[in-house]
């Protein structure tokens, strides 16, 4: 049995990663950065601040201010959020009241800011479900490097092959991965491709179809 249950949060246990998409595009439009496509918000899911701006650089050649379409989309997104519920994703409750009965510990390991993460699972009524929520942000390196899962299962006290992680997108696929957990992919916005698929312990349809793996 496996001895721990790590969950990315956007696009995995909250369904807001289809907001922040919406509000990278709208507002990199809003800022003139015409040629900034849909394909790079993809791309942008759970990457760390560090890697995402090279990597508009890099495409861009400076014509996509990295900091201020991010500082955009952190406000717009949390004004939005400050006057809507917080939407769940399917089988979030009924997988985390499994894992609570059945006495193994669940964590969040988001990407996003920590006091935001918290107050959002809060409304959305999971925090308490969660032995742990960490930051990418406090971290040394975001995701899609090891070091988000690896604090999670040094703060839960396991090693991470003894781990399920669960997540939506390539990049916390890739920090899962590299961290030594056993990944269950729950696709959000997109599939698994062929690369990612080699990383992925399982792939399931929604958060219910990791209770069979669980026991």
């Amino acid at each position: 049995m496996f001895k721990a249950v790590l969950f990315d949060m956007d696009g995995t246990i909250t369904d807001t990663e289809k907001i922040y998409q919406r509000f990278w595009y709208g507002c990199a439009q809003d800022l003139g950065y015409t040629e900034f496509t849909k394909q790079d918000c993809l791309d942008l899911r759970s990457l760390n601040n560090q890697d995402a701006e090279v990597m508009l650089t890099t495409r861009y050649e400076g014509r996509v201010d990295y900091h201020k379409l991010h500082d955009a989309v952190t406000i717009g997104v949390k004004d939005y959020l400050d006057v809507h519920d917080i939407p769940v994703k399917p089988g979030a409750f009924e997988v985390l009241t499994e894992l609570h009965t059945m006495g193994i510990p669940a964590a969040v390991v988001t990407a996003g800011r920590l006091d935001p993460a918290r107050e959002r699972l809060g409304r959305a009524g999971l925090l308490d479900s969660f032995d742990y929520v960490i930051s990418a942000h406090d971290m040394p390196k975001g995701k899609p490097y090891p070091d988000p899962y690896l604090h999670a299962c040094k703060e839960l006290g396991v090693a991470p092959e003894d781990t399920i992680a669960v997540e939506d997108s390539p990049n916390g696929v890739k920090s899962a991965a590299s961290a030594g957990c056993n990944v269950i992919m729950v696709p959000d916005m997109t599939e698994p491709d062929e690369e990612l698929s080699q990383l992925l312990f399982a792939r399931v349809d929604d958060l219910t179809g990791i209770i069979p793996y669980v026991k």
